[in-house]
């Protein structure tokens, strides 16, 4: 369970503002945000075992954020490729978020189901893998966690709440950027989404930020992107295990116009 929330062409100083968790397995191997060595052109966390990443950025401007769909049946699927991989293909494309997105929905049922952001500093395409359609996201803010875009489910609501509260001030605050994704209060139970686990799992499963020791997992870690009207793209991102602070990284890039 993952989530993104987000806000577009609001704020007088910055053009993008993303407040994203990532929510995973403690077991499953991951590196925190850097240069990927192998691509020294990308910036952001990576997933050791498939190679992919949840939300990273190209020292050419891409952006890129990613979330699984959640659903009974994809339970039962077994794709052959990583969704991760999406966000890696379209950074080290030549190709536009449109087009990325187009092309992509030639193909995209070869991947269990998915969201998907492509943008640069001006604009921000969305797409999924179940209706394949490709749409310019619009100015305000907006929320994405493992259904569609916008879909209501609690943590959504209360992210773009939250966000709109601390982009209501001229100056952003980080930390309450941080706060907000560290909310771990529980939705009530009449309107706990319904992703196809039990109950009492899918309440543990509500919350912006999430801990389940029993369960192995978690909110591995939460990223601030900030993107200012001169294209300087500014990634914060805090790690966390079992719920605790391990370590924080912050990095800029200088897009030319």
């Amino acid at each position: 369970m993952c989530l993104i929330n987000f806000n577009i062409g609001t704020h007088k100083k910055y053009k993008m503002v993303f407040a994203a968790n990532r929510d995973e397995f403690y077991s499953r191997p991951t590196a925190p945000m850097s240069y990927w060595e192998d691509h020294q052109n990308i910036l952001g966390g990576r997933d050791l075992k498939a190679k992919g990443t949840w939300l990273a950025v190209s020292k050419s401007g891409k952006i890129g954020a990613l979330t699984n769909i959640r659903t009974p049946k994809e339970m039962t699927l077994k794709a052959e490729k990583s969704r991760g991989e999406l966000i890696v293909n379209y950074l080290l494309s030549e190709e536009s978020p449109k087009e990325y997105l187009t092309n992509l929905s030639e193909y995209s049922s070869d991947y269990a189901g998915f969201n998907l952001l492509t943008g640069t500093p001006d604009e921000l395409y969305y797409m999924n893998n179940y209706d394949n359609k490709i749409s310019r996201v619009t100015e305000g803010t907006h929320g994405l966690s493992n259904e569609y875009l916008d879909t209501p489910w609690p943590k959504v609501v209360i992210g773009k709440e939250k966000l709109d509260e601390v982009l209501s001030e001229d100056e952003v605050d980080i930390d309450a950027l941080f706060n907000l994704l560290r909310i771990d209060t529980e939705a009530a139970d009449d309107i706990v989404q319904k992703t196809g686990v039990e109950f009492e799992l899918e309440k543990k499963l509500s919350p912006l930020f999430i801990d389940i020791p029993d369960f192995d997992y978690g909110t591995r870690c939460s990223t601030v992107v900030l993107v200012d009207h001169q294209n300087n793209i500014t990634l914060i991102e805090r790690t966390f295990k079992n719920g605790a602070l391990t370590g924080e990284v912050t990095e800029t890039i200088s897009v030319n116009k």
